[in-house]
């Protein structure tokens, strides 16, 4: 009867051990798809990126300084690895890009044309798509996060190897899109 209790409290140990386990599986890999979503939306909004500057270039020839800011914000951003610095590069591509929209300002001509405009429709489009899936992501970390982090899932989450998750975080004032004003 002894051996039987042990052996029951062993099995009940187990398969306890063996659904925590495999929930944070299922946590880690929310996360590793809702990053996904995120990575698809930054290479979209990086792939506009030579469109808008070619289509600018014969209007300001002159404002290369900004156009070099943009192209190698966009560089930085395909080059991150990570939300964090996925975040921070983020952050400098829209900085560049409210510069850059702010010098178009000065080109009438730029602004009624119609291929500038839809360029721009379409990162402002692909911004909400980001913050969508930041939302998600962040989500997914959230929740991952917590099991990793509260009783009992750490008993597993540590010894299995199973770490924090970065949120993305956007820096402050990332969250405007940028457009001209009309």
């Amino acid at each position: 009867m002894n051996t039987a209790i042990v052996i029951a409290v062993v099995v009940v140990l187990m398969l306890a051990i063996v659904l925590l386990y495999n929930g944070l599986v299922r946590a880690f890999q929310h996360v590793r798809e809702a990053w996904g979503a995120i990575e698809v939306q930054l290479q979209r909004r990086a792939s506009l990126i030579p469109n808008l500057v070619e289509s600018v270039k014969g209007y300001a020839s002159y404002e290369r300084g900004t156009m070099e800011r943009v192209v190698a914000a966009r560089g930085a951003l395909s080059a991150a690895a990570g939300p964090r610095a996925a975040a921070q590069a983020n952050a400098e591509l829209t900085s560049a890009l409210g510069t850059f929209f702010a010098v178009a300002e000065a080109y009438p001509d730029l602004k009624a044309n119609e291929r500038f405009a839809q360029l721009q429709a379409d990162l402002s489009d692909t911004e909400n798509k980001i913050a969508y899936a930041r939302n998600y992501y962040n989500g997914a970390v959230e929740t991952y996060n917590v099991k990793v982090e509260s009783f009992p899932g750490m008993l597993v989450a540590g010894p299995a190897g199973f770490k924090r998750a970065e949120f993305f975080a956007a820096e402050a004032g990332a969250a405007a899109v940028p457009t001209t004003a009309s």
